[in-house]
């Protein structure tokens, strides 16, 4: 309703004139996304001084005073619940979280609750601007269920426009500590593998030819040798699905404990066999990006959890 808008009067300068309408918007009003002024002026939210209705993102801009009618963002349809979270940083702009394993990241069929999206929106109340007008943190990229770590979230546009750009710019710093069977060799390599949909299991990635897929390279480098596994850092190049475990799947050394994409050929140690770990040993601890509002660089790392600590101390011969 209109009493719930609230009203953003802008003053256009003369060197908007000729630039598209939502370009010249967010050159304006920098908190708000380009996409989200084009919903807003398609959805008859811009008017002129006139009250006229400027339905055209596309229209030259002039210099002039514009109002924007900005709705309350609208309720998420996920159910706030609080959760107990790791911060590694937060702001009034983002935060990243330190997720552990087990904790599904966004809800879906069969994990409708109990996500760290749940969570964020209990921790969070209050400070969610908004993306794409719902009150919801914005998730730019996921960690699946079992690999524990990192994963950081946008509280408004803005931020969630400029983390996007960095990561479909691949500039995003990625790294991950992860146990892979056996011993690589090299023991530092590049694989540079396209990743789809496995053709005999949907529910799988797999290496697949190029152009079939999405291009996907993963730097991977020892950093100790245990008993019938290696501790390697995998640093991400791209961010595809399950990219780590099946590219070291793919050179022959999957993860430790992956119960998707292979386990060891030979038992690793009858502890391990004792202790049944049976999730990927797969770790987000590194992650460095440039703060998408004060341009500053974040960097920061997550120490392993316990179970992995655990289960490194057994394998070090």
């Amino acid at each position: 309703m209109l009493g719930d808008d609230e009203i953003l009067t802008v003053t256009l300068a003369d060197s908007a004139a000729g630039l598209r309408l939502d370009r010249a918007l967010a050159e304006a009003l920098p908190d708000l996304s380009r996409e989200r002024l084009k919903t807003l002026i398609k959805g008859g939210r811009v008017s002129d001084a006139s009250g006229a209705v400027l339905w055209d993102p596309s229209a030259k801009a002039a210099a002039a005073t514009l109002a924007v009618r900005l709705p309350a963002p609208a309720p998420a349809h996920n159910v706030a619940q609080d959760m107990d979270l790791v911060i590694a940083f937060e702001d009034e702009h983002l935060i990243v979280v330190d997720k552990p394993a087990g904790m599904v990241v966004h809800p879906a069929a069969g994990n409708l609750d109990g996500t760290m999206v749940n969570a964020l929106l209990h921790h969070c109340a209050g400070q969610l601007s908004g993306v794409g007008g719902v009150a919801r943190p914005g998730i730019v990229h996921r960690i699946d269920k079992d690999t524990s770590g990192l994963i950081v979230a946008a509280k408004h546009d803005k931020a969630h426009e400029g983390l996007a750009k960095q990561f479909a710019a691949h500039s995003i710093d990625r790294r991950y500590l992860a146990l892979a069977t056996g011993r690589p060799i090299p023991p530092n390599g590049t694989v540079n593998a396209a990743l789809g949909r496995s053709s005999t299991n949907r529910k799988k990635m797999a290496v697949v030819a190029e152009g079939r897929g999405k291009h996907a390279i993963t730097h991977y480098r020892t950093i100790e040798p245990l008993k019938n596994a290696t501790l390697v850092e995998c640093r991400l190049e791209t961010g595809r699905t399950h990219q780590v475990r099946v590219h070291m799947a793919h050179i022959g050394h999957p993860l430790v404990g992956d119960p998707v994409y292979g386990r060891a050929k030979k038992p690793l140690s009858d502890t391990l066999k004792a202790r049944n770990f049976t999730r990927q040993a797969l770790h987000a601890a590194h992650l460095g990006f440039i703060h998408p509002v004060t341009g500053n660089s974040i960097a920061l790392d997550s120490e392993l959890p316990a179970d992995m600590r655990e289960l490194i101390d057994e394998l070090r011969v």
